[in-house]
């Protein structure tokens, strides 16, 4: 199963719903045991970024906040809040498609996972980003046009 393609529809359905399209899954044991998709809009929340919201369904699946064992993929490049929560969850390798120029914190403004926390992810940057790049700027793009 191809995990990222797994999070490019779910960041469909959030820009189906208005959303910035951004879409994460959690997989252990090549199992998806998390999703998440941006719903900052509709629950007028800054924490509800689809990178926070696969870790908590993972860990209420998996019965714990240590995510040992698991990966993440997600559209976008994580911001710094995500990456922290990336860091504190144990997620042990992170693939996204999408850099993000303004707030990407796995490389392109800062790398967090390279300070000396007591976890390092393994970063794999770049996974579709063709297809990541082109939902959000067919996003932004209608929402210039209705503006």
């Amino acid at each position: 199963m191809d995990f990222m393609n797994e999070a490019i529809k779910l960041a469909i359905e959030a820009s189906n719903e208005g959303e910035v399209p951004v879409g994460a899954v959690v997989v252990k044991d090549g199992k998806i045991v998390g999703t998440g998709r941006n719903r900052r809009e509709y629950g007028k929340n800054a924490l509800a970024h689809a990178e926070i919201e696969a870790i908590n369904n993972a860990c209420k699946n998996l019965g714990g906040w240590r995510l040992f064992g698991c990966d993440l993929y997600v559209t976008l490049e994580p911001c710094p809040m995500c990456a922290g929560a990336i860091i504190n969850s144990r997620i042990e390798n992170v693939y996204f498609g999408a850099y993000d120029e303004k707030a990407g914190s796995c490389s392109s403004v800062v790398n967090l996972f390279s300070l000396p926390y007591n976890h390092k992810p393994e970063v794999y940057g770049g996974i579709h980003e063709q297809e990541c790049s082109d939902l959000l700027k067919a996003f932004f793009k209608k929402l210039r046009e209705k503006s």
